[in-house]
């Protein structure tokens, strides 16, 4: 059984998804894309700029689960162009901190989004906590 978790602060797209499902110990949410949650206006033309907007999302959708970044432990991302990906690299390392989600990152045709990113977050314990 799973249990919708709704973030209010969070982009509101008309879209058929929740923002994240909690199903026992885990979180499961949505892909977010770097966007301004109040508008949906895309925030910067750099992958470094829509990364870490993106991430933003993300821990906002955790934050109405009682959750953080560190309790994240797989993060899947979607790259519209390959050669983003150094960047990327270096955004992400600012958001998360060690030891890192582990991690897919994939270059997909997700229209005029530079990136997205959906994670799985495990509820009792933070990375790196025993």
């Amino acid at each position: 059984m799973s249990i919708e978790i709704k973030a209010p602060k969070a982009p509101q797209f008309p879209l058929p998804f929740s923002h994240a499902l909690r199903a026992g110990d885990f979180v499961y949410v949505s892909g977010q894309v770097g966007v301004n949650p109040e508008t949906l206006e895309i925030v910067g033309s750099t992958i470094e700029e829509q990364t870490v907007q993106c991430i933003r999302n993300l821990e906002t959708i955790l934050e109405a689960a009682g959750l953080t970044l560190d309790h994240v432990i797989k993060a899947n991302a979607h790259l519209s162009n390959g050669a983003d990906i150094p960047a990327y690299n270096k955004a992400y390392e600012t958001m998360f901190s060690k030891p890192y989600p582990t991690r897919t990152t994939v270059v997909s045709g997700i229209g005029t989004y530079l990136i997205e990113i959906d994670v799985i977050a495990y509820a009792p314990t933070r990375r790196g906590e025993g």
